[in-house]
């Protein structure tokens, strides 16, 4: 009952139950697949108390909860019955975009589900190999071999766990995906690979050649892998819907299963493992290449970056290329995943810089929760709610992430079990042989990321005006100021803050400051003398530079971009010089109103940093050529 009405709240905004196509959640966010996107209400999701953000990416429809999403989760498909509808065909609306936002969005499914519990026995594998050098576990005694059996569990039978998530995401009986997978790990499989390793390293005759029906088999060690089972559960699912629709109902729960495993594991032995390991193989020497090339310029790539991928929510198509390093027919360990590291401590650092020097008290206390939570992986309340909307702060952390991240790639760290980037990986990377310079790598770039992250934002991470003593920033009354431009109103309506508008973009100032014109006639002219640096395909929006350096950005209503320029008309074209009071676009309030959309018109200054301060007046009707933002240089 707790989660209830937050979870009705977000099925009503997402289109209501009828239009969840299907559902699963990672550590942080819900991720929707949708039948059709336009049915939502994002600026009214984002509102929601417990909605941290909506983000639309990966063809996904992804909601930020937080630490709680498991909990909404569970609550959303109860009230939908989504769980109910495990046959229903959830990639009919992902087939309908693009390669890659399929991949992502399978993958994300696929792994997801269980990279909770993959990210917890990745932690008791690290502290139990910190409590072997440290004498305090003996290998030889039973607390150690029962402890280790459940580190290396899920790992060692992986495809099987894999066989159930893929299943579910290709609409496939999961049981017959399970049996695959099962067949690929059976202990007289594993003794022939066994077998055959052994001969190689012995320098001795391998075991001769089997066949399946004149066939050569290559048998290959799938515990630990991650692409043959995803492959094949794919295959399961082609097959048993074909063999469904032809064969007889009082047949079909016997033989459906009969003949998809009759094809496809001698399918995936002799076809689909081989190729798919081979590409795996590439991969992995592809990323190995790059690290063995420069491991410090590797690091800095793969950290810099990183909290750009969870903004978007990418970061988990990145997880098969971990797991794939680790398994030991592979590298047996991975370079990436402790270069992650600093990405956390640098949303750290940049998180509580800004809580200690705000004077906004909701912030402060939000700022000091979000970096606990990071502690353990989770940064996207960090982002979200600290970082990304004061901008520079995010800026920096990424520069301090790809600094450390240089250092530890540089240093050789990697990790030996598959976690989340966070503090328990300095223990998942303590080498089987014992703590040596690699973990000394990973701890200078865990440092090295916090400070330069924590200094550089406490210092220069913020404009003046968030740290100094609040005052209002709007004035009927210019600043006497020998450096200073007025910019006119370019609409007719009722002004606002935008601290007031419904578009996080703007009310968060991540464009710039200014302020937003609620339009009663339609119609936008030139504030100042300028000229025309961009405008919008869809004639939605309009970029200025004025004669005073001011680069200043129009946009007209909240997603009006979705009308592809409909109920828009330009007047003028990029590059054109244009005099106070020349208009520029012209459009119909009735007609976009009558579409759902809202036309509240944010007007900033996208180049704010340049200025010490910018004002608004603080009226509420403004017209055309009223005085509206001053601007001090």
């Amino acid at each position: 009952m707790k989660y209830e009405q937050l979870a009705k709240q977000i099925i009503k905004y997402v289109g209501g139950k009828e239009n969840i196509q299907s559902l699963v959640h990672c550590a942080t966010r819900l991720r929707f697949v949708l039948k059709d996107n336009l049915k939502t209400q994002v600026e009214d999701l984002k509102k929601v108390s417990g909605v941290i953000m909506v983000v639309e990416s990966g063809g996904q429809f992804q909601v930020v909860i937080g630490n709680h999403v498991a909990d909404v989760f569970e609550t959303i498909m109860k009230l939908t019955q989504l769980g109910n509808n495990d046959n229903q065909n959830q990639e009919q609306n992902v087939n309908n975009t693009n390669l890659l936002n399929r991949l992502i969005d399978i993958i994300s499914s696929i792994f997801t589900p269980i990279a909770g519990v993959m990210a917890s026995i990745g932690i008791l594998k690290g502290l139990l190999s910190l409590l072997v050098i440290v004498d305090v576990i003996n290998t030889s005694t039973g607390i150690y071999r029962i402890l280790n059996a459940t580190a290396d569990s899920i790992f060692f039978f992986l495809p099987i766990f894999l066989a159930y998530t893929s299943a579910k995401k290709f609409s496939a009986n999961p049981f017959i995906v399970m049996a695959v997978a099962a067949s690929l790990i059976h202990p007289t499989i594993q003794e022939v690979v066994n077998a055959t390793m052994t001969a190689k390293i012995q320098q001795l005759p391998l075991p001769p050649t089997e066949y399946f029906f004149f066939i050569p088999i290559s048998y290959m060690n799938y515990a630990y892998s991650v692409i043959p089972i995803i492959f094949s559960a794919w295959l399961v699912a082609k097959l048993q819907h074909f063999f469904n629709r032809i064969l007889h109902s009082s047949f079909k729960n016997i033989f459906t299963p009969f003949f998809c495993l009759i094809i496809v594991v001698p399918v995936t032995f002799l076809i689909i493992g081989p190729v798919t390991l081979f590409l795996s193989d590439l991969i992995s020497n592809a990323f190995l290449q790059l690290y063995q090339a420069s491991p410090a310029l590797a690091g800095l790539i793969i950290a810099g970056g990183w909290q750009i991928l969870v903004i978007f929510g990418l970061h988990w198509s990145f997880v098969p290329i971990m797991l794939n390093n680790l398994s030991p027919a592979m590298l047996g360990k991975d370079f990436m995943l402790p270069a992650l590291v600093p990405t956390v401590s640098a949303q750290i650092g940049a998180t509580i810089a800004v809580s200690m020097r705000t004077n906004d008290k909701a912030l402060k206390s939000l700022g000091y929760s979000a970096a606990f939570t990071a502690i353990f992986g989770i940064t996207e309340p960090a982002v979200y709610g600290v970082t990304l909307p004061k901008r520079r702060p995010f800026i920096i952390s990424c520069i301090a992430a790809a600094i450390g991240g240089a250092v530890v790639s540089y240093y050789g760290t990697a990790t030996y079990s598959f976690g989340l980037a966070n503090i328990f990986t300095i223990a998942q990377s303590i080498p089987p042989t014992g703590i040596d310079s690699t973990i000394f790598g990973l701890l200078l770039g865990i440092i090295a990321s916090f400070i330069i992250a924590f200094v550089v934002t406490f210092f220069f991470g913020q404009p003046k005006s968030d740290t100094a003593p609040q005052t209002t920033q709007e004035t009927e009354h210019p600043v006497t100021d020998l450096s200073t431009a007025t910019l006119s109103s370019p609409m007719q309506g009722r002004l606002i803050p935008l601290s007031k508008v419904n578009d996080i973009t703007f009310k968060n100032e991540l464009i710039g400051k200014g302020a937003a014109i609620i339009p009663n006639r339609g119609e936008v002219v030139a504030p100042a003398d300028a000229t025309v640096i961009s405008l919008f395909q869809t004639k939605h929006a309009i970029g200025l530079l004025t004669a005073d350096n001011i680069e200043l950005l129009i946009h007209v209503g909240f997603d009006t971009v979705k009308l592809k320029g409909k109920h828009f008309i330009a007047h003028v074209r990029e590059g054109q010089h244009v005099k106070q009071g020349e208009r520029l676009l012209s459009f119909d309030i009735q007609a976009i109103e009558q579409a759902g959309f809202e036309l509240t018109t944010p007007i900033v200054v996208t180049n704010s940093d340049h200025f010490k301060q910018i004002t608004s007046v603080t009226k509420t009707d403004i017209t055309i050529s009223d005085s509206l933002l001053l601007l001090t240089k």
